[in-house]
């Protein structure tokens, strides 16, 4: 896969987009990723990528010119052009499914007050990663790459790895134990010492499940709400 960002801050990404599983994906070339500054398409000698906006009000806004040419540049026929914003559609674990069987994304990261709205006639996709006010679109696109970059074949070594976590079927992921079987008299529970798989899978579901409906019940309602839409005719 191929991911472009276009940010005004492209440093922000060297330190967590070259470590553990990112860097490796990169070295592998199962991922190709480019961060490119917005600023290297503007043509004006104090590199202005902003103005005020029309109808008055605080902050600034992006300019559409050199994100159009940024886009018109860096874009293929295959391209999904994704937005950064707050106030796109909650980014979650099915969407970063979807968007792992494209080749090619690029990512704008917004700041200021955002894009000038004639840029959203490029966008397939307006992402937000939670209901908070962050400085600029990296960090969401830095979280976007990393969701994304787990589901692609081979990243994780073992595949199923990425289908057991947390949220691949809305569910919250199963409790997990380690070596020592008794640590300061908390003991692993006795089933996943016993060698009997389907036991052990049995008592994963029904913990996974317990933990979902008692810490995100919303994960359950989305569940219900995609169901009832499947029934509508």
């Amino acid at each position: 896969m191929k991911v472009d960002v276009l940010t005004l801050f492209p440093a922000m990404f060297a330190g967590p987009m070259n470590e553990s599983i990112l860097r490796r994906a990169q070295e592998s070339g199962r991922l190709e990723l480019a961060m490119h500054n917005l600023r290297d398409w503007t043509h004006d000698r104090h590199r202005k990528v902003d103005d005020e906006p029309y109808g008055g009000g605080p902050g600034m806004v992006l300019k559409p010119e050199p994100i159009f040419e940024a886009i018109e540049e860096l874009k293929g026929e295959s391209t999904q052009v994704i937005m950064m914003t707050p106030q796109g559609e909650p980014f979650k674990q099915a969407k970063a499914r979807e968007l792992a069987g494209h080749g090619h994304l690029l990512l704008l990261c917004g700041s200021y007050e955002g894009f000038d709205e004639r840029v959203r006639t490029w966008v397939h996709h307006e992402l937000s990663i939670g209901d908070y006010v962050l400085t600029n679109g990296g960090l969401p696109a830095m979280v976007v790459i990393d969701a994304i970059t787990r589901l692609l074949p081979g990243v994780l070594g073992d595949d199923e790895s990425s289908a057991e976590e947390s949220f691949s079927g809305n569910t919250l992921e199963y409790p997990q134990y380690t070596r020592p079987a008794d640590f300061r008299g908390m003991k692993v529970p006795e089933v996943l010492l016993g060698g009997d798989h389907g036991a052990v899978e049995d008592w994963r579901s029904k913990q996974a499940e317990s933990r979902t409906r008692k810490r995100r019940p919303d994960l359950k309602k989305d569940d219900n709400d995609d169901l009832n839409e499947g029934k509508q005719t």
